[in-house]
């Protein structure tokens, strides 16, 4: 799986939140990657490696591409 993802990506984990929901938003990338829950709005910090065994797939990449 071809995993370029960038910082307002929409990606899909492959085990869901506690409160139900499975799509996040990168909201910080480096060493490690923080991303935010779309329903709660919780956020968590998982280092690039577990972040990349975790992810499931990309849905939608950075609006801001298209737009320019």
């Amino acid at each position: 799986m071809n995993k370029t993802y960038n910082l307002g990506s929409i990606v899909v984990m492959k085990k869901a939140h506690p409160c139900g929901a499975n799509k996040w938003e990168i909201i910080r990338i480096g060493a490690d990657i923080k991303i935010k829950c779309l329903n709660c709005g919780r956020s968590i910090m998982l280092p690039r490696i577990e972040f990349n065994k975790k992810l499931k797939s990309i849905i939608e990449e950075e609006k801001h591409e298209e737009e320019n």
